[in-house]
């Protein structure tokens, strides 16, 4: 039976919402089953409370916290030190304390990679996106760091869209991929895009919560060797993914990018790492 001791550690994360997480379960069990005396808490935490609550990152003397929206773009100006691909992606979602210097990570595409293997789909040579929020840059950005050639972006043309290509440019010219955007509107790019891609990604929230009976695209431009990929894992099977099935085409939800994102994390605050066989019957 776990006990708490005077020695305990503390990780936790930081978020609104952030009552709905499963991170609190996962990284509990991992804890427990490797014998690390540390708990890991949910704290609504939003923009306002994040510099006090990042600050007692280091005076509680945490393992470290995970972000959430809306504090991974504001956490950048608040830790002492941002990883390159934290930097690149302009969000973290990991904090590292290292005695008392908090080192800023994303592990957010690292965890959408890793969980495309999972799901037996191959790293494709192009892959097109929808949305370019937060998630989808993170995914971008690792995806074109373990070698995907060219990247086509569909996003709504709307204020944050000269924002969204400009972070395109500065990928492509740090990792030398071809990376596009265009106006999600523009059905005939999306139709020539889709041909040419072994993979989409939906990496926006058409399909949850008062979307969840929504599509994000026309089900007739999919194909069975496209491989579909959708972070959102409530539902565990949005229309889109149900309509990917329908036709044969391999399928994975957003439950394994929060699994391995959250275990890069562990691994980040403890050097060892997650044991993902006793992690996985939680998350069904």
């Amino acid at each position: 039976m776990f006990m708490i001791t005077g020695s305990t550690r503390l990780a936790a994360l930081y978020a609104t919402p952030a009552r709905h997480s499963v991170s609190p379960l996962m990284h509990n069990t991992a804890f427990q089953a490797l014998g690390i005396d540390a708990v890991y808490l949910a704290f609504e935490v939003g923009t306002i409370e994040l510099p006090q609550a990042i600050q007692m990152i280091r005076e509680f003397d945490m393992l470290g916290v995970n972000l959430s929206m809306p504090n991974k773009t504001a956490a950048l100006a608040l830790v002492d030190e941002v990883s390159p691909a934290g930097k690149l992606i302009g969000g973290i979602n990991t904090i590292v304390n290292q005695q008392g210097h908090l080192v800023g990570h994303n592990t957010d595409g690292i965890g959408f990679m890793r969980s495309l293997q999972e799901a037996d789909i191959q790293v494709p040579r192009k892959m097109t996106i929808l949305g370019g929020g937060a998630a989808a840059t993170a995914i971008m950005v690792q995806a074109a760091l373990d070698g995907v050639a060219e990247i086509a972006v569909f996003n709504r043309r709307s204020t944050s869209y000269s924002r969204i290509e400009a972070k395109l440019q500065e990928i492509a010219k740090e990792t030398g991929k071809v990376l596009t955007l265009y106006d999600s509107a523009d059905a005939v790019a999306l139709e020539n895009a889709l041909k040419d891609s072994q993979l989409l990604v939906n990496g926006t929230n058409i399909g949850m919560a008062e979307l969840a009976n929504e599509c994000p695209l026309d089900p007739k431009l999919l194909y069975p060797a496209l491989a579909v990929a959708d972070i959102i894992y409530e539902p565990r099977e949005t229309v889109l993914l149900k309509e990917a099935k329908k036709i044969g085409a391999k399928t994975t939800n957003g439950l394994g990018m929060l699994l391995y994102q959250g275990a890069a994390a562990f691994s980040l605050w403890t050097g060892q790492a997650m044991p993902i066989e006793k992690i996985k019957p939680l998350m069904k």
